[in-house]
């Protein structure tokens, strides 16, 4: 959990660091119609670390039952190992699974410091889960299907944040980008 609770407070500093002096016009740019800009990136991470936050607050003060699937379910390793997989390597572009994470096309020019409040808060959480299960099994909040053990879950968030931000950081180097 240590290891997990370092990942994501890096997430912060390079996020202010790297995207911190950005003004509202670069934030929103965006290399193609069909690409997310910077602050597109952060507000889709926000939401989606938002969208866990049931299970992880039930988790943490003990109270999460179990669901028949997530209690029998042959794919949970299947499904954690898989995603895991697929968002470190960045090989596979994805399309967001729920629209209630896709992010609108116009972000506020305070999404840096949104984001640095929102990540803070993350770390706090994660740090109330530090005596949960770690083979605990939760489901995915957008494809109900999806089973994956706590830590994997975790792990997932972590490549998934870091998958983001290098995607925010190639909007940067793109030609056209305003200076």
């Amino acid at each position: 959990m240590n290891k997990i609770i370092s990942e994501y407070e890096q997430v912060i500093d390079k996020v202010q660091k790297t995207f911190g002096h950005l003004s509202a016009e670069q934030l929103n740019w965006k290399p193609r119609a069909d690409s997310w800009s910077v602050g597109q990136c952060l507000d889709h991470l926000i939401k989606s670390n938002e969208a866990f936050d049931e299970q992880f607050q039930a988790l943490a003060k003990g109270e999460k039952k179990s669901t028949f699937w997530e209690k029998y379910s042959p794919l949970t390793n299947f499904f954690g190992n898989f995603l895991l997989k697929s968002l470190k390597n960045d090989a596979k572009k994805f399309k967001a699974p729920s629209k209630d994470i896709v992010p609108p096309s116009d972000i506020s020019a305070n999404i840096v410091e949104v984001f640095t409040k929102h990540q803070t808060e993350v770390v706090e959480k994660l740090k109330m889960l530090e005596n949960a299960d770690m083979n605990s099994v939760v489901t995915s909040p957008f494809l109900k299907l999806m089973t994956y053990r706590l830590g994997t879950a975790l792990e997932i968030g972590v490549e998934h944040e870091s998958r983001h931000i290098r995607q925010a950081e190639r909007v940067l180097q793109t030609e056209g980008f305003p200076k």
